[in-house]
């Protein structure tokens, strides 16, 4: 049913595109830095950002090639996990265009499957970009990306009838339309002037700002206020792994206890697009009885031994027809067994539950069960 729409609190997403020497580090800083006093930077540029550490407050973390579009993700997922209000992504344009990025990716897939038709490889590399999108604005918190623009030179008259030579920036070094991802995209001129190309806060649409920052942090700290958030993409609260003796710390189990069902569902979720991701990459032949063994008893006791919960379980993370676990390719055998990290503790109120997870999965939720 329709209901009335309400506002709500939400994450910041602001790109700034620009050329070389317009300004887009500094003003990120300046933004970002106004807004919060929690602010981390990952630096793609050789240290370039740490230049301006006498002048703002913030963290940071170089990055060396190769740039995978998922070490970005990684970094927002960390930026995240250790409280960090703000990330700025500085440049997000090496995702796209750097070594390791997205078009080296396909190259890469050309030549192996040595086909002159792009678009095999385009097929395989564009869920890698997809993730990295689904990354950025899944987020809980906020996000300032810049880009680099690719650089135009015009010839134009001044007021005196003179011809004077300027460089300009065109469209940002991305994927086409790869802005429009954003809240807000601010197009930087030659003389730090930030254009609001594309907007969806109404205070901003059509301006121009000279050397911007505090005076457009004002503007989207207002525009951020709502209601308290109930944005489905915040991961669920993390879980403290339990002492040796297997019994969690008190906060752990009220953490535990907190996860809603609507919490479960999202885990899931990330669950399902980690499994896929990491049962490709896996590359072994040969899965061991052994493996499968300790997976299936692991899988029983969490599904307290209902054989068709596991098989529609198996069925849902795989995306096909599982009628028994013998349908697992080795891959997804090898993803199971990465994953399943399981520790069975009793509450206070006698019920049993399940903390489920592992680092690499890079979330952590909980199952009830009496």
């Amino acid at each position: 049913m329709f209901k009335k729409a309400v506002k709500q609190q939400s994450r910041l997403r602001l790109a700034i595109a620009g050329p070389s020497g317009s300004g887009k580090t500094y003003t990120a800083l300046a933004i970002a830095t106004a807004m919060s006093d929690k602010v981390a930077l990952l630096d793609t540029e050789h240290g370039s950002a740490s230049k301006y550490a006498d002048i703002f407050d913030f963290d940071v973390l170089e990055m060396e090639a190769p740039f995978h579009p998922d070490r970005f993700g990684n970094a927002i997922k960390i930026a995240q996990d250790e409280g960090y209000e703000i990330l700025i992504i500085d440049s997000l344009s090496h995702a796209w265009s750097g070594p390791g990025g997205l078009l080296e990716i396909v190259d890469e897939l050309g030549k192996r499957q040595k086909s002159r038709n792009s678009f095999t490889a385009w097929k395989d590399a564009t869920p890698i970009q997809n993730r990295l999108v689904e990354n950025l604005l899944a987020a809980d918190l906020h996000i300032i990306a810049t880009m680099r623009s690719k650089q135009e030179y015009v010839m134009e008259q001044d007021d005196k009838g003179r011809t004077i030579v300027r460089k300009v920036g065109m469209a940002p070094v991305q994927r086409d339309s790869f802005e429009y991802e954003f809240d807000v995209f601010l197009d930087m001129d030659i003389e730090n002037n930030a254009i609001v190309q594309k907007t969806r806060c109404p205070a901003l649409t059509g301006r121009v700002f000279a050397k911007p920052g505090k005076d457009i942090a004002n503007i989207l700290m207002k525009w951020l206020q709502g209601e308290p958030s109930t944005n489905k993409n915040r991961r669920v609260r993390q879980v403290s792994k339990p002492q040796a003796d297997d019994e969690p710390e008190d906060h752990d189990l009220a953490a535990i206890r907190e996860a809603s069902a609507e919490n479960m569902a999202d885990a899931l979720t990330d669950f399902i697009i980690w499994f896929r991701e990491r049962a490709k990459e896996e590359r072994a032949a040969v899965v061991s009885q052994g493996w499968q063994k300790s997976i299936r008893g692991k899988l029983s006791e969490l599904a307290n031994g209902d054989r068709e919960q596991i098989i529609r379980f198996l069925s849902r993370i795989t995306g096909r027809e599982i009628k028994s676990s013998n349908d697992l390719k080795a891959g997804e055998w090898a993803a199971l067994k990465a994953w399943l990290n399981i520790v069975n503790v009793t509450g206070e109120d006698g019920k049993k539950m399940w903390i489920i997870g592992n680092k690499d999965a890079k979330f952590t939720f909980a199952s009830h069960s009496k």
